[in-house]
């Protein structure tokens, strides 16, 4: 029994030996086989880093406001005998837009303005009789404070007649309006809105640290997305003294001429201010940056130094460090790291290691604007 088991355990042992040693042997054929194959190249877009003339600018976004603009209101309740203007229409300073009921009114004037005339007619008797020592000098003052009194009250009246003619308090460009003759309004209700919009104010917000690079006077450019590629130029007429405690940012005023009558109070717009000299810098997409804890990186595109059975050098890509400087819209400026020229991957790099065979792809390349503007699908 005891040989029998001495040879069973013999046979397992060569057995399992045998499994491991042609295991072994699979792993070592296969990793000499990976070893030997070519790597298969990587498909990825790239372009060449070439200099681009920068304009340094602010930015920001702010809300165009009118120079002037204000609800039109009535002080006095009354009905509403005519409305003497249309939706839309421009009107100048002091027309009348609307007329109330104002015949009880003008009654009680013609009342008050014959007690008037009564109180001067009785003070001009009293004082030609007081000449002749007739009546004592108390009447005749009393005559005076009275006929001063009914003038009064005839002037009250006659502002509250004017009060019922609604007036344009500026010139400007006015609003809808759904008030109608017959109806009835309360003081303090809205007849139209009235807005002076040319020129047009914008008011937009930068941070402190930007403070000594604008100016009163400084030119200004402001873009709306109402307004597809145009530009409406502008300067900074005004620079809040206080910078808002809780954000840091100071507020700017800037006038945009309006002559169209394009730009509306409300409306958000972008803002550009150029500050000092254009600047020459080297520029890449900065989807080309790959941002490290250790440093900023890019892979460039090289022939390799290796070359393949027909003799010929497979591009493979290399990775470099960057210096990176300012950015502008889609843009980052190169300051160290890669020459003019050179070929540098743009998209695709995630799969990318030192010496990876490359194929460049250029049919869809990640955007490289300047001014990028949000698409909406």
């Amino acid at each position: 029994m005891k040989k029998r088991m001495v040879i069973m355990l013999v046979i397992v042992g060569v057995l399992l030996g045998g499994l491991v040693g042609f295991n072994f042997f699979k792993g070592y054929m296969m990793q000499k086989y990976m070893a030997g194959a070519p790597i298969p190249a990587s498909t990825v877009t790239a372009m060449t880093a070439d200099y681009q003339q920068w304009q340094p600018q602010l930015a920001a976004v702010g809300t165009l406001r009118a120079v002037r603009g204000v609800d039109v209101t009535t002080e006095v309740a009354g009905l509403v005998r005519s409305v003497n203007f249309q939706s839309g229409d421009e009107t100048p300073s002091g027309k009348v837009l609307a007329e109330l009921n104002v015949d009880s009114d003008v009654a009680q004037l013609h009342a008050l303005q014959a007690a008037a005339d009564l109180a001067k007619t009785v003070y001009d008797r009293d004082k030609a009789q007081l000449d002749i020592e007739v009546i004592s000098k108390a009447q005749v003052d009393a005559d005076a404070a009275d006929l001063k009194s009914k003038q009064a009250q005839v002037a009250q009246q006659q502002a509250l007649i004017d009060k019922k003619s609604i007036r344009a308090p500026f010139a400007g460009k006015l609003g809808i309006s759904t008030v109608n003759p017959g109806q009835y309004l309360n003081p303090g209700d809205k007849l139209v809105t009235l807005q002076t919009i040319d020129p047009i104010y914008i008011d937009f917000y930068l941070p402190q640290q930007q403070l000594p690079q604008i100016a009163i006077g400084q030119k200004v450019s402001v873009s709306a997305d109402a307004y597809k590629g145009m530009s409406f130029p502008g300067k900074i007429n005004a620079i809040n003294p206080r910078v808002d405690p809780s954000t840091r940012n100071v507020q700017v005023e800037a006038t945009i001429p309006n002559a169209k009558r394009q730009l509306l109070p409300g409306m958000f717009a972008n803002v550009k201010i150029d500050t000092g000299d254009e600047q020459r810098y080297l520029t890449l997409p900065q989807t080309a940056i790959t941002y490290n804890p250790y440093g900023n990186t890019v892979f460039v595109i090289k022939p390799s130094e290796k070359k393949d059975e027909k003799g010929n050098a497979p591009m493979v890509a290399q990775q470099v460090f960057v210096t990176t400087g300012p950015t502008r819209g889609d843009q980052i400026a190169i300051l160290k790291g890669v020459e003019p020229g050179a070929q540098v991957v743009t998209s695709g790099q995630v799969k990318l290691k030192n010496g990876s065979p490359v194929i460049v792809n250029n049919s869809v390349q990640p955007t490289n604007s300047p001014n990028p503007t949000p698409q909406e699908q």
